[in-house]
């Protein structure tokens, strides 16, 4: 088989690298922007297997970024689209498409069975779930994120710092491609760059690009980045879960009015604006669960009430509205 000769020849891969990429097990959560390079690249040197999780589908407003598809696909899932494309492109890989969003739920599984995972969600709240959780079972994170004609891209957990270590704050809004717009090549670069580092990490290349994270600016072709690697974990936070994790002595706080979200998260949580945490009256025994779409507000409104001195708090990111 002549089709790894021109990567197989370099003294970093050789016949041994060969044979680790094709035992490996790659997580690719996110089959867009990010996740359409790195699919490409993934598949094409010869990983083993690769999971494509991702539970949206193909729209015309994707294709100047997600080359992997084409009009014929508009409609259809991505993570199968993806996969019958990489397939076609190389019927050696196992392409393993799960239509189905990350999520607290379902993330323990999915990254248990997978070597290294990549990062290219377009929400917050699934780049944080997923760093918690590898965090926890001590697997390499590759995250990215892009907007406009910027992003960045590092090595999190398995071994060095979580995501929450170099980002403990929530972001200032819950902009993406959709309300700011991205060029094609700008999350292209950043998702190629994404799979060099997860064939780095794979194939033990002595600059390990774990604990580093990059910037880039494509706009004024400038780049940087800084080491982590003494970054400390933050000594609290609330964790995201799932509707399924809620219990019956939860209390859950809605902070959707009806007008954006008809029906609250559980027949059982109590409506209050993020405004109204500040003075809002809790006996302080209960788990307090903080619901919105992004789980932005939520994270906020936690961080409210941890100024308060309440610490047992979770949230949830309800995508239903």
């Amino acid at each position: 088989m002549t089709r790894y000769n021109r990567q197989r020849i370099l003294p970093e891969v050789g016949t041994e690298g060969q044979d680790r990429l094709r035992a490996s097990h790659v997580l690719v959560v996110g089959a867009g922007g990010l996740g359409c390079p790195v699919l490409q690249y993934l598949a094409g040197a010869g990983v083993g297997i690769i999971t494509i999780v991702d539970p949206d589908v193909v729209e015309e407003s994707n294709l100047h970024r997600q080359p992997l598809y084409s009009l014929a696909n508009v409609g259809e899932s991505k993570a199968y689209a993806a996969a019958a494309r990489l397939h076609g492109y190389n019927p050696e890989v196992e392409l393993r498409a799960r239509n189905i969003a990350l999520e607290p739920a379902n993330v323990s599984e999915l990254v248990g069975q997978a070597d290294i995972i990549v990062d290219a969600a377009d929400t917050f709240a699934a780049s944080y779930t997923l760093s918690d959780e590898c965090y926890q079972q001590s697997k390499p994170l590759i995250s990215a994120s892009a907007l406009g004609t910027t992003g960045y891209l590092g090595g999190f957990c398995g071994g060095v710092p979580s995501l929450r270590a170099v980002f403990p704050t929530p972001p200032t809004n819950a902009a993406n491609c959709s309300s700011i717009g991205v060029l094609g090549p700008a999350v292209g670069s950043i998702g190629a760059m994404q799979a060099q580092m997860v064939l780095a990490v794979l194939l033990g290349f002595s600059q390990n690009p774990m604990g580093g994270l990059i910037t880039i600016d494509l706009k004024s072709f400038k780049f940087g980045g800084f080491s982590f690697l003494n970054a400390k974990e933050p000594e609290w936070h609330a964790p995201f879960i799932s509707t399924e994790g809620l219990s019956s002595d939860d209390l859950v706080i809605e902070l959707r009015d009806s007008k954006e979200a008809p029906e609250p998260v559980c027949p059982s949580a109590q409506r209050v604006l993020p405004e109204e945490l500040i003075n809002y009256d809790f006996d302080g025994t209960q788990r307090i669960v903080l619901c919105c779409r992004t789980g932005l507000r939520a994270w906020r409104g936690a961080q409210v009430l941890s100024e308060r001195g309440f610490k047992n708090i979770a949230l949830i990111a309800d995508s239903r509205s």
